[in-house]
């Protein structure tokens, strides 16, 4: 697959919604699989809540092949309450899903756009076009006057560190949870942050 004619755009496009989900859920099943499982009803149920101006997009002759999600303004990507998770899966099945999700929750500080993680077509990868997406975060970032881009990747996903690394991302702390690792999978959580250059203000 070439990416000569790649697009990159703003939001979601109308009906890429269950296209997006899935390459969401290829990209982090296995970090949200412990609460969203099985993929039939974990597909639906994120495609039914995306917030689709808090995304970023590579389309490739009209097909969605990457996304970046972000959280900016009180919205990110992805949406839901605990509500919508028992209403999908009961409440037999839910309240255990409802805790997990909620170590997943991440609050912008003043100044932060956070961004939720980057989702590309396996055809694609190795291609730039994750580097492609974050500099269109980062320009979203830079537009909305953001100081800095913050993001957590976790210590079984070392390809993504290391683009990260190679964008400008450094680690700032990481956060040991040996005990979740049979739960959810993985052990550490590594917080980054980029700066986002600020354009002097002119004189009037």
């Amino acid at each position: 697959m070439d990416t000569a004619d790649l697009n990159l755009r703003r939001s979601l496009p109308a009906g890429a919604e269950r296209r997006a989900a899935e390459l969401y859920w290829e990209a982090f099943g296995r970090k949200l699989g412990p609460a969203l499982n099985p993929p039939a009803e974990a597909i639906p149920f994120l495609a039914a809540r995306l917030d689709t101006d808090r995304a970023v997009c590579a389309l490739l002759d009209g097909q969605l092949v990457g996304l970046a999600g972000y959280q900016l303004g009180g919205r990110a990507l992805i949406g839901g309450s605990a509500s919508d998770v028992l209403r999908t899966y009961g409440w037999v099945r839910g309240l255990h899903r409802v805790v997990l999700l909620a170590l997943f929750t991440r609050r912008p500080a003043a100044g932060q756009l956070v961004m939720d993680g980057i989702a590309v077509d396996a055809r694609v990868r190795g291609r730039g076009v994750g580097s492609l997406l974050i500099e269109e975060v980062a320009a979203v970032a830079a537009e909305h006057g953001c100081r800095e881009i913050r993001l957590d990747v976790i210590d079984v996903n070392p390809r993504a560190r290391v683009l990260y690394e190679r964008r400008g991302f450094t680690a700032v702390r990481t956060e040991r949870t040996p005990y979740l690792r049979r739960l959810l999978g993985f052990g550490a959580v590594t917080t980054m942050h980029r700066a986002v250059p600020q354009e002097p203000r002119r004189g009037h």
